[in-house]
């Protein structure tokens, strides 16, 4: 890439709507930015809220901001499974909701370290090939089981079957999993935070410099 491709260099904080991917945002802020641009980590189509892109020089420093603690909100409807773990695949085992009671149980188990399995639509490689990739031809595959921090898990509310959870988790948690393990699947998540950085300070346009980031994450 020409050199002109490492300016401007920061770390861009966006608020991602629901629908676009997250590659999406980053050719987008690409093609705005005319510089190099990466990113911290992805959240699935339906899900909102903070992607921390990086530009410029500044994707160099990608190590610094992959494995960051993250913090979501989710809304689990808990009366199906579905083929994704969301509200985009087809509904399957469908079930009566848990009680209260239940729900409080299941949640104890949740929290600290669990092993869960990954979710078959995912960007993890089985046999060289992604996930996902398998799933979308209708390939079955035993998904591996990973373990993953639920530092935080807390229960919001609870009505007609599905519940609010507030989660602070460890990088590589997938809070599709967490619904799988309650019987349910997300209907709306969003991350709130990233290590220090917050979805309330998602400007599009303000390009944080490097040195500023790097700071925050000490």
């Amino acid at each position: 890439m020409p050199p002109r491709a490492l300016h401007p260099s920061g770390v861009i904080l966006v608020d991602k709507p629901a629908g676009p991917t997250s590659f999406a945002i980053v050719a987008a802020t690409r093609r705005r930015t005319k510089a190099r641009t990466g990113h911290a980590g992805t959240l699935d189509p339906f899900a909102t809220g903070l992607l921390v892109l990086l530009s410029g020089a500044a994707t160099r420093l990608q190590p610094h901001f992959i494995g960051l603690p993250k913090r979501y909100e989710t809304k689990i409807d808990l009366s199906a499974r579905t083929s994704t773990g969301d509200v985009d695949g087809e509904r399957i085992d469908e079930h009566d909701p848990p009680s209260v009671e239940e729900l409080e149980a299941g949640l104890d188990g949740l929290r600290g370290a669990v092993a869960l399995p990954i979710p078959a639509v995912s960007a993890v490689k089985i046999e060289g090939e992604r996930a996902y990739a398998l799933h979308r031809r209708g390939i079955a595959v035993e998904m591996p089981v990973r373990t993953m921090h639920v530092h935080e898990l807390t229960l919001v509310g609870y009505a007609n079957g599905v519940v609010v959870l507030e989660l602070h988790v460890s990088s590589g948690t997938y809070v599709r999993a967490i619904a799988e393990a309650l019987g349910g699947h997300c209907t709306a998540l969003r991350r709130t935070e990233i290590g220090p950085f917050h979805v309330e300070e998602s400007d599009p346009e303000r390009i944080i410099p490097p040195d500023e980031a790097l700071g925050r994450l000490r």
